[in-house]
């Protein structure tokens, strides 16, 4: 179970999309992707949990999680070998540990908990909930937002990872995700030209 939910190693550039639910976080990662003509990974816990709903009419339980996230990083390691240069993941294991406490009395499954922590991002795109709710089949916090907001901004903080905010509207957001990419961007082609003189 532990290779399923490792990382594979790649020298390209990671960048997570971020933050409680229906803050635009799919949206930024496409326009993002199609931007800079890179892959994006989508979160695979949607398709997971829409099809449990889809059959059984239940929401995600504890014991989705890990199955979640083996799905997650398979995607993620597959789009991996697509990328040249960056990756954008719409989600990632720290997301799912976020919701795992939020959700289930501040419990995480310890496999995943290590996970979350030990796999590696060079930014995350920390979405404000200043965007309108969308309602669907799985989103169930419209009133809660900000509380959610709140948990996603600490474990950030708390576990030193390295993130830029992101509010206002769908261009506004999109530019300042551009700038500070462009600035990853910039530095990796430094040191790679760096190391090959």
């Amino acid at each position: 179970m532990e290779e399923k939910l490792k990382q594979r190693p790649s020298n390209i550039i990671k960048v997570v999309l971020f933050g409680p639910e229906s803050t635009g976080k799919t949206t930024l990662a496409q326009q993002l992707a199609k931007h800079y003509k890179e892959p994006w990974v989508a979160e695979y816990a949607r398709e997971y949990l829409q099809e449990k709903w889809n059959r059984t009419k239940q929401v995600c339980q504890p014991e989705d999680l890990l199955p979640i996230a083996v799905g997650q990083i398979a995607e993620e390691n597959k789009w991996t070998e697509h990328a040249n240069n960056i990756l954008f993941c719409d989600t990632d294991l720290l997301e799912t540990k976020v919701y795992s406490e939020a959700y289930y009395v501040g419990s995480c499954d310890p496999l995943l908990e290590k996970y979350a922590l030990a796999n590696t991002y060079d930014l995350y795109l920390l979405t404000y909930v200043d965007t309108p709710w969308v309602a669907d089949d799985l989103r169930d916090k419209p009133d809660e937002r900000e509380r959610m907001f709140e948990y996603f901004k600490e474990s950030l903080e708390i576990n030193s990872k390295p993130y830029i905010l992101l509010k206002g509207n769908k261009t506004e957001r999109f530019n300042t995700a551009v700038k500070e990419i462009d600035l990853l961007l910039n530095e990796k082609i430094n040191a790679e030209t760096y190391r090959s003189g």
